[in-house]
């Protein structure tokens, strides 16, 4: 396609292949990568390194979400879960749910695509290994696509923008497949919850990456750098 996009760009395993399949598709990709308070910051710093690595533009958009909401991946005083069997509250909603996250930054997406003339907005999410997530399902992505629509000039120009979300329905070993399939680079991209470069190798994000190497029967290329570097 000669049509450009704009990615949500985390740098993690899924946003990461996400880039790649717009790479494909796509005449340019740009990203956003949104410092929301995260405790684990360390992946803002990641994701623009992968950028720049990869020549591709980025933005960095400061959205303090620690200061209006209230999630373990956000405030320092609650406990991150050591496993993805604790992970969940007596609701089934993670404790690493941040409220609202995907919609808060798919609407300044929107905003910042809308301003550039960009109608092609690419996300990572995935259903199969955070299905109690309600920002990451088909009918949120079909929803949002709906009101963006509605809500910017595509209401009246006609030219729509589109949500592409990929990796919906794929698990982390087809995702990391299908990455791998085109040359994704997963050396520094970083996963853990906990905020640090060395994984706590604990968390539930943590977990499911793990266990998705482990089923593929290869290694992790963020743990055979951080080897390689002495970290580990």
């Amino acid at each position: 396609m000669k049509d450009p996009a704009v990615l949500l760009f985390s740098g993690g395993i899924d946003s990461t292949t996400a880039l790649y399949w717009g790479m494909k598709y796509y005449s340019r990709v740009e990203t956003l990568i949104f410092n929301y308070g995260q405790r684990h910051v360390i992946e803002v710093l990641m994701a623009k390194k992968i950028a720049v690595g990869m020549g591709i533009p980025f933005q960095i958009i400061e959205l303090p979400l620690n200061e209006l909401v209230s999630s373990a991946l956000t405030d320092e005083t609650r406990d991150i879960p050591d496993s993805l069997s604790r992970s969940r509250n007596e609701q089934g909603i993670p404790f690493t749910y941040v409220p609202f996250r995907n919609g808060i930054m798919l609407s300044v997406t929107a905003a910042y695509a809308e301003s550039r003339g960009i109608f092609n907005i690419i996300t990572g999410f995935n259903v199969i290994d955070s299905p109690e997530y309600p920002d990451t399902t088909g009918k949120f992505v079909d929803k949002m696509e709906q009101a963006i629509n509605q809500g910017t000039s595509a209401a009246v120009t006609g030219k729509s923008f589109t949500l592409h979300a990929p990796l919906m329905d794929k698990t982390k070993p087809e995702i990391i497949e299908w990455g791998m399939k085109w040359g994704a680079d997963y050396t520094f991209s970083v996963s853990c919850y906990r905020g640090k470069e060395v994984p706590c190798q604990k968390c539930p994000s943590c977990e499911i990456r793990m266990d998705a190497f482990k089923q593929l029967n290869i290694p992790d290329p963020l743990i055979l750098r951080l080897e390689k570097e002495g970290k580990l």
